[in-house]
């Protein structure tokens, strides 16, 4: 949030949504909520706490981590989806999102619904994330809302 909010400076505004109670950060454009992105009303709750549509979400949602492989990168991918249902709801047309992934068999199908979602989308490996580590972030540029025959090649 620190970083959004530095990004975003005075004009613009940055809302923090997590499990557990976020420590404000006392800025007037700054709020938090407390929600499960994996609950059906969270979408409502955001735009309820947001002054307009988003112009980006960035998810860095990651599973509490069983140490089984296919397990993990399973639940990560889930919450992925998550969170992409959510931007679907509270992003504006052409808004943007960076969310986080774990590399594995279920990416590129996670990838593939990206890319019918955002004008283009790019892989993305941060230098401070360790080179053995399988994460990753998916930018998606210019969210595109659902059309008809959109919905009908799901």
């Amino acid at each position: 949030m620190q970083v959004a909010r530095d990004a975003v400076g005075e004009k613009g505004f940055v809302l923090g949504v997590d499990l557990r109670e976020i420590r404000p950060l006392g800025y007037e454009n700054t709020a938090t909520i407390k929600a499960d992105v994996t609950e059906p009303d969270t979408p409502k709750k955001i735009l309820g706490a947001i002054p307009r549509k988003a112009d980006v979400v960035l998810s860095d949602l990651a599973p509490n981590v069983s140490g089984i492989w296919e397990l993990d990168h399973a639940r990560q991918i889930e919450l992925a989806e998550k969170a992409l249902k959510i931007a679907e709801e509270v992003l504006k047309p052409e808004g943007n999102m960076l969310i986080k992934v774990f590399q594995g068999e279920m990416m590129e199908d996670f990838i593939r619904k990206l890319k019918r979602r955002f004008r283009h989308v790019k892989l993305v490996k941060p230098k401070a994330s360790r080179s053995r580590s399988a994460e990753i972030y998916v930018l998606g540029f210019g969210f595109r809302k659902h059309s008809q025959s959109m919905d009908l090649v799901r």
